[in-house]
This record gives C-alpha cells, sequence and structure tokens, in this order.
C-alpha cells in the first residue's frame, strides 16, 4: 500500500516522540512491504513564531492532500501564562479538526497486567479494564458562539447540537460495539441539559438500527465517579466535545502513565492520529518523554487503511517493551531507557520476523540487539 502522511511534530516533546513514530512506521513498510511517504510542516507555537498563524495555509494544504495525518503536541507556555493572548497555540489544532472534517475522536483505554502498580487506582479495580471511548469532536460549547459583555464582568459560550452531528459520530460507537463486548455507555447530562437531551433522544432512536448491542446511560457526574470505582463495567463510551474531552483524560490514569494513550480523530475523508497527552515542554529535548503513545497513534493509523496484521505488530512490540521493562522515566524510574531507545527497540523488534530473544545486557549498554 501507498500513504502520503504529513508529519505535523508541533511543539514540546511533540518532535521528539514523532520521530520515533515515523521510525516506527518506516520499519512496518519494510517489513510489509509498503510505501510510506512523510512531509512535515510546522503547526501550533512554533508556527506563530516562524509565521505568525498557528495553522499556516500551507500546513492545512498539505494535510488535506495526505491520506493521514500524524500529529505530535501543541502548547507552550508562554501562551498558556497569558491569557489575553490573541492568536493561541491551540486555535491551530481546532482549525485543524474543522476543517478537515474530524468529528469523532476515538480513544482506546486499556490497563496492562505489568503495569497495574503504577495507577494511582487499586490494582484490583482496573484490571482488565479495556474500553474505547468516541468523543464527538467538532461541535458542543468549544465551538458554539462565545461573546462577553463590553464590561468584562459577563460571558457566556454556547453549546449546540443538531442531530446529524449526534447521528455520525453515534454510528461509528455502534459499529465499534458490534466487534467488541457490544455494550454501549452514552455519558451526557440529560437530567439538565437539552443538548444531552437530544443525544439521548437521538441515539436510541439509532439504537434500534443495532440490536445486538446492549444501549446504556450515565449522567457524566456518576460516570466519572464509575470510571474510578469500576472501570471494567465499560465497553464502548460515546460521549459529547466536553464531557468526552474531561472523562478520557480521567481515564488516562488506569494505564499507569499518560504516556501510553493513542488516539484517532476521523471524519468522512480525513484521519489525524495523535497521543492524547500535551507539549510537556518541561521535558522538551531531555530524551525522557514517551514515544508509545505516539507509536501506538501510528498503530491506529495503519488499521484505518485496514492494515490489521501491520498495527498488530506494533502493538505486540509495545507489550514486549512494557513485560521487559524498556520504558521512559515515566514508568521505570530506577532503569529507564531514552525516548530513542525505546523507538530504537520497538523499530528492532518489529524488523525482526523471527521472534527471537532479547539481549537485555547489550540493550542497556545501548545497543539494539537481537539474538
Amino acid at each position: 500500500m501507498k500513504l502520503n502522511i504529513a508529519v505535523l511534530p508541533g511543539d514540546g516533546i511533540g518532535p521528539e516522540i514523532t520521530q520515533q513514530s515515523v521510525k516506527v512506521l518506516k520499519a512496518v513498510a519494510e517489513r510489509f512491504d509498503h510505501e510510506f511517504h512523510f512531509e512535515e510542516a510546522a503547526v501550533g507555537a512554533v508556527a506563530i513564531d516562524i509565521l505568525g498563524d498557528p495553522l499556516p495555509d500551507s500546513t492545512l494544504e498539505l494535510c488535506k492532500k495526505a491520506d493521514a495525518v500524524l500529529f505530535g503536541a501543541i502548547g507552550d507556555p508562554k501562551y498558556d501564562n497569558d491569557p489575553s493572548a490573541k492568536v493561541r497555540p491551540e486555535q491551530g489544532l481546532l482549525k485543524l479538526r474543522k476543517e478537515l472534517g474530524l468529528y469523532a475522536n476515538i480513544r482506546p483505554v486499556k490497563a496492562y497486567d505489568k503495569l497495574l502498580d503504577r495507577s494511582p487506582l487499586k490494582a484490583e479495580n482496573i484490571q482488565g479494564a479495556n474500553m474505547i471511548i468516541f468523543r464527538e469532536l467538532t461541535g458542543g460549547i468549544y465551538f458554539g458562539e462565545k461573546t462577553t459583555a463590553e464590561d468584562g464582568r459577563s460571558a457566556s459560550d454556547l453549546c449546540f447540537y443538531t442531530v446529524e452531528e449526534i447521528e455520525r459520530v453515534a454510528h461509528l460507537a455502534f459499529k465499534s460495539a458490534q466487534t467488541r463486548n457490544k455494550k454501549l455507555t452514552l455519558i451526557d447530562k440529560a437530567n439538565v441539559l437539552e443538548t444531552s437531551r437530544l443525544w439521548r433522544k437521538t441515539v436510541t432512536e439509532l439504537a434500534k438500527q443495532y440490536e445486538d448491542v446492549q444501549l446504556d446511560f450515565l449522567f457524566v457526574d456518576n460516570a466519572a465517579m464509575q470510571m474510578i470505582l469500576n472501570p471494567k463495567q465499560f465497553d464502548v463510551i460515546l460521549t459529547e466535545n466536553m464531557f468526552g474531552d474531561i472523562i478520557s483524560d480521567e481515564a488516562s490514569v488506569i494505564g499507569g502513565s499518560i504516556g501510553l494513550l493513542e488516539s484517532a480523530s476521523v471524519g468522512d475523508g480525513n484521519a489525524l492520529f495523535e497521543p492524547i497527552h500535551g507539549s510537556y515542554p518541561q521535558a522538551a529535548g531531555l530524551g525522557i518523554a514517551n514515544p508509545v503513545a505516539s507509536i501506538l497513534s501510528a498503530a491506529m493509523l495503519l488499521e484505518h487503511f485496514g492494515l490489521h496484521d501491520e498495527a498488530l505488530v506494533v502493538k505486540k512490540a509495545v507489550e514486549i517493551s512494557i513485560q521487559l521493562n524498556i520504558c521512559t522515566k515515566d514508568i521505570n524510574k530506577d532503569n529507564h531507557y531514552s525516548t530513542e531507545k525505546v523507538g530504537d527497540f520497538l523499530e528492532s523488534v518489529i524488523s525482526d520476523t523471527e521472534n527471537h530473544m532479547i539481549n537485555n545486557e547489550n540493550l542497556n549498554f545501548g545497543q539494539m540487539t537481537i539474538i
């Protein structure tokens, strides 16, 4: 298969982790005889610094022409700490989602047995947790009309949804549930919000087309509590933009590190793949950023194009690295490996077709040796 992939490293640790994802995808292409072509472009704070725009026209055009977008991270403290800034890095990502029509954000969450003790939650509560969250991405309060009074003493954000916006992401969630444990949970606040009542009515009606899927409902406050008490109850979660933003970040603690969680943002014709973590500027250039979330996002890219065997090889390589504790500092505090070394190891495992044992002693000396 031939794929043209736009690479947007972005800010902070974005370039470091994205470099490892590209490395892994090149190893996949070599092993499975694919042609992946990569072209980089600026986005976020780095684009503001260079061109005065968080999403330059040239970057947007590259993304529109590409088969997929591999995204790093976005954000910079000089904008985070300046609420008066008119141009902000995050505006670039929001505009990109809107321009590409990326209406569904998909976030898998998994508890790795080897890392149960890394989570702040009780091991017995999270062991076996394996869910996928579908978050509507281009509607709701983030994109609604915003007003601030002239005297600056009041402001409002409009939360707005249409049936069509709800249906298109709900279809994706139902179809995913059909391939999993056939359970879908809609998270809303239908006891208070009109938009949530529209969500519940629309999804309930749509469920008639998916009779093999069990549909249930949770108010978002209860869902937040259940995510801590019993996350194993969830299979597929469907929710609106702001609730999805919050609940998926809460779910991220299940895995033991936010550096392990991947995501995809998809539309009818475009797709973007990115780790769920931020730009972590304090770690930029130190070689301590975990590249696994970005690499697993690359695996989601492969799945998006039907390359399931290729994606499975990447996921297996990640599981091997976790089993052998070949991990960055956020997971392996005592004898950790650098961002690049973890990427090198995963590249080596993917490139090896004969399931050899790993020489961990040589790894400690910085050599990716498989014997």
